[in-house]
């Protein structure tokens, strides 16, 4: 099973939109993908796929209350499915109180174990609900999309996913990015003691600049694998927001002429997702 995380610290650099165009693209490829959606902000992937009608309703079940042990329900009732087959997990309004929630099932775990040295592992929720629910057996891709700062929603993905896909913008904001990238990935690791893979860089909205070319060759320099650089393909994006749909369902069916370089992009959205499965040897389907 291919897992990874896809989380930039400086955030706004097409963090939701590569999630959920390499889900579509995974899927296009013939796996089964599911999408949980970590961020409670409200322009999150559970909005671009267009399914967070219930994102505001208090009396519904969600994947907090499964993280926290108070489930209203089965696992396979909290996912919906979505173009192109992939699955998604939608956010909610009470992953805004994740923190507060963990931080009260802890001392009531711990207040009632046994053991009196017994310390709640407040990250290793999701991965002990996708285990339970059976997913590395019924998926072949699992990606989570947590908001762009640390705490509960972010370490807890890292915790289940184990690896990174990490959104870049070449420029002077970008240039921070690539320096601190591998202290980044040593602070999570030594946050959650566990090892971190990053399993590509990806930088977009890249206009092809000298300095964007120089940076390119700076992530490479440092090991990390580049397969696909994104252009600047701000009006395509936006009305991937505005339809609420992915890059490969509004190119092919809002679009009303062909472009080129759009094509090309979604091409290079297939071609990360190819990268990403050769990473874990994970086949493709016949």
């Amino acid at each position: 099973m291919l897992t990874y995380t896809v989380y930039s610290e400086a955030g706004g650099v097409g963090k939701t939109t590569i999630s959920a165009n390499c889900a579509v693209a995974h899927a296009r490829a013939g796996h089964d993908v599911l999408v949980i959606d970590m961020d409670p902000q409200d322009g999150s992937l559970s909005y671009l796929l267009d399914v967070d009608d219930e994102r505001g309703q208090s009396g519904v079940d969600n994947l907090v209350r499964h993280l926290i042990g108070r489930p209203g329900g089965a696992f396979d009732d909290l996912v919906h499915e979505t173009e192109h087959g992939v699955s998604v997990v939608p956010s909610h309004n009470m992953l805004e109180r994740l923190t507060e929630l963990l931080l009260k099932t802890a001392d009531l775990e711990e207040d009632t174990h046994p053991d009196p040295d017994y310390e709640y592992p407040m990250y290793e929720q999701l991965l002990r609900v996708l285990q339970e629910a059976d997913v590395p057996a019924r998926y072949d891709v699992l990606i989570v999309d947590p908001p762009a700062t640390t705490g509960p929603q972010l370490y807890n993905a890292l915790y289940a996913t184990r690896n990174l896909v990490v959104p870049l913008e070449l420029s002077g904001k970008g240039q921070q990015s690539i320096t601190g990238l591998e202290d980044l990935v040593e602070g999570l690791e030594g946050e959650l003691g566990i090892n971190i893979g990053v399993l590509a860089a990806v930088p977009n909205e890249v206009k092809n600049t000298a300095d964007q070319r120089a940076y390119r060759e700076k992530l490479e320099g440092l090991g990390y694998d580049v397969p696909v650089v994104i252009g600047d393909r701000t009006s395509m994006f936006e009305g991937c927001w505005r339809t609420q749909c992915s890059a490969f369902t509004f190119v092919e069916e809002h679009r009303s002429r062909t472009r080129d370089y759009e094509v090309e992009t979604l091409e290079q959205f297939e071609t990360l997702a190819a990268h990403l499965t050769r990473q874990v040897d994970l086949e493709v389907p016949a």
